[in-house]
């Protein structure tokens, strides 16, 4: 009875444009349709002139499609508003959805042309636009600002979206002779400041200043510019000292530094300097430090080094496939699995750069999700390989389990494809897998990869996950070491005490060094170099790690030497023991 109510007192000429949601018996919501948008916290309702009305959920099926119509040349400030009514009423959808981020910012970027196209200035006029999302100030430069200016660059100043902000509001300085080259009549600005940026998170980036547009009239672009455009940025005094300007490649859906410099005034200010304004915004990301120098040379050892692990891994398992025929232990079966899941790390490794070049977002998942799931495979072999070293060596010798290989194959393989499959499943709800940005200390070159986008999620599994290995694998390290060092005084008694090397302690310091190496235990290394970078750390670790295949597939073939001398010597006794049996009957 209320809502006709309602309808009754409205005047005639909108009697018939209100769109009545009822959520329950006690939520209900009431909106002309000059605001288009109904809103409850699940879901939007749009409501056309006839009153009819569509329920989007907060999903990105529904909601991508509904930005998208907002997303026309006709497009102005009504719809902008009805954009912000969606951002807010689907606010974990937004916070979680790269897609709907993209969505969102292309059509609010068309908006801002179309709020521009439709400004009709006079010269050197300038209109302020104070919408809930930004402020937007356009401005017509005229030839004689740019003659009277008396520099390479004609200051302006950034809109500034509350007096209490006025402090954080970037300065710019535009080239003038890239001004010039514009007509009279065309050279118009539209410069943007946000109110927020969390549609700008499209990864993890730590956004450390305001974020900034600059749009030309037409899409007009501004690029390889020969006098940079500057712009300075107020930071927090205690920020720390590695920040780096950025802007967003509207294509790729990343923030890049190509083009930019960042000069740090004090602590107070950050100049950015950039040679282009295409689709241009800035802000300040915290980088992972490490110096361009060392990141060339650590990739170099690590492609080499996993270019010849991969090699020797693929012999590995192209020997045993052909020496099938021949009786085997368990332990080379499990050397060569752990070989595969090496291959198949090592063999990743090498696409991780070439997959965030190709521009298909699901050839970047398939290579990080298929890489993580490759390392996981690694560190649960590692695990393996000490379970059967205690097994065999600590426990009791010769001791057999029903369907051995079959159960460690499921553990080694299964394991981590339970993982991967469940990261993969939630992709909805977060991404997981993707490009990520590895930015220099000492430059601003990024350098793009496939791999886990999420750092918390990143260091929680794997760092749990290896932490447990590490922990298993180095307790039954030390076990065997110390029971090879007991070993070593009986030795040297049976053998009179003589001085000099002994041949045994050479061979059992190199079992140790192998068992290392098969272990995995060389992957310990990465807690040293934690929250910090400590390069001899880093190049001890690509080092031993990017060729621990290698050393794998000598352990195997020493193995299998091993096996067949044995093999030898048993047919050898077995014989002895005939012939002697013959010549007593």
């Amino acid at each position: 009875m209320v809502p006709l109510l309602l309808i009754l007192l409205l005047p005639n000429s909108l009697a018939d444009q209100v769109c009545i949601n009822i959520a329950n018996v006690y939520n209900m919501d009431i909106t002309i349709t000059n605001t288009s948008i109904v809103v409850d916290r699940s879901s939007n309702v749009q409501c056309n002139a006839d009153s009819n009305c569509t329920r989007y959920l907060c999903n990105e099926n529904d909601i991508v499609p509904l930005i998208g119509t907002l997303n026309t040349p006709s497009s102005y400030q009504k719809e902008m508003m009805q954009l912000v009514y969606i951002r807010d009423s689907c606010p974990d959808l937004f916070n979680n959805s790269k897609e709907v981020k993209m969505a969102f910012i292309t059509a609010e970027k068309q908006i801002i042309h179309n709020i521009i196209e439709a400004s009709k200035l006079e010269t050197e006029g300038s209109i302020l636009y104070n919408l809930k999302a930004f402020s937007l100030d356009v401005l017509n430069i005229s030839a004689a600002s740019l003659s009277s200016s008396g520099d390479s660059w004609i200051r302006l100043k950034a809109p500034q979206l509350s007096p209490q902000m006025e402090s954080l509001v970037p300065e710019i300085c535009m080239p003038v002779g890239s001004l010039q080259s514009i007509q009279d009549e065309e050279r118009i600005i539209g410069l943007v400041s946000y109110m927020q940026h969390g549609s700008f998170k499209l990864e993890q980036e730590e956004l450390s200043s305001m974020v900034l547009r600059i749009e030309l009239l037409g899409g007009r672009r501004l690029q390889n510019l020969p006098v940079p455009i500057n712009m300075t940025f107020r930071v927090a005094a205690d920020t720390n000292d590695n920040l780096l300007c950025h802007y967003l490649d509207e294509k790729a859906w990343l923030w890049k530094t190509d083009g930019c410099q960042t000069v740090r005034n004090n602590q107070s200010y950050i100049i950015c300097s950039c040679n282009h304004a295409t689709a241009f915004a800035v802000l300040l990301t915290r980088p992972k430090q490490l110096a361009e120098v060392h990141w060339k040379i650590l990739s170099y050892i690590s492609y080499i080094g996993c270019g010849l692990s991969a090699f020797f891994t693929a012999l590995s398992i192209l020997w045993y496939v052909f020496s099938r025929n021949q009786k085997m232990d368990f332990s080379i079966s499990i050397h060569v699995s752990l070989s595969g899941a090496l291959f198949l790390l090592n063999s990743t490794f090498l696409l991780t750069e070439w997959g965030a070049q190709v521009g298909l977002d699901g050839v970047c998942v398939f290579v990080a999700a298929f890489m993580h799931y490759s390392l996981l495979c690694c560190f649960t072999w590692m695990a393996i390989e000490a379970l059967h070293l205690y097994l065999m060596l600590i426990k009791v010798f010769n001791t057999y389990y029903k369907h051995y290989l079959v159960k460690l194959s499921l553990l080694g393989w299964g394991i981590p494809g339970v993982i991967v499959a469940v990261s993969l499943a939630v992709k909805d709800v977060k991404q997981f897998y993707g490009v990520t940005q590895m930015s220099m200390a000492d430059t601003n070159q990024t350098n793009a990869i496939c791999w886990i986008t999420d750092d918390s999620f990143f260091y929680s599994l794997n760092l749990a996950y290896f932490t447990l290995t590490f922990i298993f694998n180095s307790g039954i390290l030390i076990t065997v070491a110390s029971r090879i060092c007991k070993l070593q005084p009986r030795l040297g008694t049976k053998t009179g005490g003589n001085a000099g090397r002994d041949p045994d302690t050479c061979k059992n310091g190199f079992t140790v060094m192998g068992l290392t190496c098969l272990l995995g235990t060389t992957w310990g290394l990465a807690f040293l170099g934690s929250g910090y970078v400590n390069y001899p750390i880093l190049y001890l670790f690509c080092i031993l790690n990017s060729t621990q295949g290698f050393f794998i597939f000598l352990w195997i073939c020493l193995s299998a030497k091993k096996q067949m001398k044995q093999v030898m010597e048993d047919k050898m006794t077995s014989a002895t023991v005939n012939t002697s049996g013959i010549k007593s009957d």
